[in-house]
């Protein structure tokens, strides 16, 4: 009797903390599922991305090939990392590497709008995760809209950072510490192996994974983040703009994807535990911290002095400067920062009246309208 009222005490010491294992498991075989589908992308696309990346002369083709190409697979950090090997190798030049790298960063949320997908099945909670997934999106596309023009007219971004690039030359760079990549890549690996290296039923599991995780995942973030942790929540981690997106940066160095940080948004916009605005911050600071990978490896290409070397880390640079140049276009002043965030609702509420608008958004933007420009270059031999 002793043993069995001791082993109820400690039933019940253990049970305010079994909702937080529980959501420490769900986000686990989230970030797997994560991890799974980007791993499929590169199975089955990125020789033909590299390709992609690697044919091109035209600055308008090329941010449509950023765009295709990071669709493909599933990581701006990968596509800007290759520009910038292309360009250390002499394969592209840094003109030509600029406007891919501007398509990579609207390319990169594609994850985002899959996976809001999960929530499909709930009418109210797809409106609110689908506005969460695209608001990177739409202020990706209008920053876009913004710089590329200027640089194509007065090649902004060139020169700046050619500027930026003499004061940082010969600064060798380091590999950080992928925390999520180590703790998933075990699990990641094997199952990989389980399906013999083969895209198509990675990309399934994933997919599968995905929806499992987000379902419960709601659920635990519902329980959890109601009352006292919601609001330190909405005090530090989504509260004051500069705070979240220092938050937002610091977070994504540390896993090394904007995809991951930002993916974790939309369950929490899903579940109705913060908005659209108040997540905003916090994406704009993922888009800053997704540099870094791409940054790094150039650092290390230029460590040598030469000069295919120097060009690859001021493309590194470009991106730098694009992101944060962004962000000060947009995030001090109201009436603009809620620009972005207008648009993503204003999907989310169309997605709410009929969900084939999620389809055909993400068919579209993300594939449809890519191809047809590449494909009519190519036609044109632009």
């Amino acid at each position: 009797m002793a043993l069995a009222n001791q082993e109820s005490s400690g039933i019940r010491r253990l049970a305010p903390f079994l909702p937080l294992l529980g959501l420490l498991g769900v986000l686990f075989c989230f970030f797997v599922s994560l991890e799974l589908m980007g791993t499929s992308m590169k199975l089955l696309g990125k020789g033909f991305a590299t390709q992609l990346i690697e044919t091109t002369s035209n600055p308008f083709v090329a941010l449509f090939i950023g765009i295709l190409a990071t669709s493909l697979v599933q990581s701006s950090s990968t596509v800007t990392s290759l520009a910038v090997s292309a360009v250390a190798g002499g394969g592209l030049t840094v003109a030509g590497a600029i406007p891919i790298v501007l398509g990579a960063n609207v390319g990169t949320s594609v994850t985002n709008t899959i996976v809001s997908l999960g929530h499909i099945g709930r009418k109210e909670e797809f409106g609110r995760a689908m506005g969460a997934a695209t608001v990177h999106d739409f202020f990706n596309l209008l920053a876009v809209t913004i710089f590329f023009p200027l640089e194509l007219m007065f090649g902004f971004l060139s020169k700046s950072s050619a500027a930026l690039t003499k004061g940082v030359t010969g600064v060798g760079g380091t590999e950080l510490f992928d925390f999520v990549g180590q703790m998933t890549a075990p699990v990641v690996d094997g199952l990989v192996r389980l399906m013999q290296d083969s895209g198509i039923p990675v990309l399934i599991l994933g997919i599968l994974l995905l929806f499992l995780s987000l379902r419960y995942l709601v659920v635990l973030l519902r329980s959890l983040f109601l009352g006292r942790s919601e609001r330190l929540i909405n005090k530090y981690l989504f509260g004051p703009a500069p705070i979240a997106l220092a938050f937002g940066t610091l977070v994504t160095i540390m896993v090394q994807s904007s995809s991951i940080t930002t993916s974790i948004t939309v369950p929490l916009v899903g579940a109705g535990i913060v908005t659209v605005s108040q997540i905003f911050p916090f994406v704009l600071g993922a888009n800053i911290g997704t540099t870094i990978t791409a940054l790094l490896a150039a650092l290390v290409l230029s460590s040598g002095g030469d000069a295919l070397g120097i060009a690859s880390l001021q493309v590194a640079l470009a991106h730098l400067i694009f992101n944060c140049c962004g962000v000060l276009a947009f995030l001090p002043i109201k009436r603009l920062r809620r620009v972005p965030v207008m648009m993503a609702e204003y999907l989310g509420t169309l997605t709410l009246k009929n969900r084939a608008w999620a389809a055909v958004y993400l068919a579209c933007i993300f594939f449809v309208i890519p191809l047809m420009i590449i494909f009519l270059a190519r036609e044109l031999n632009l």
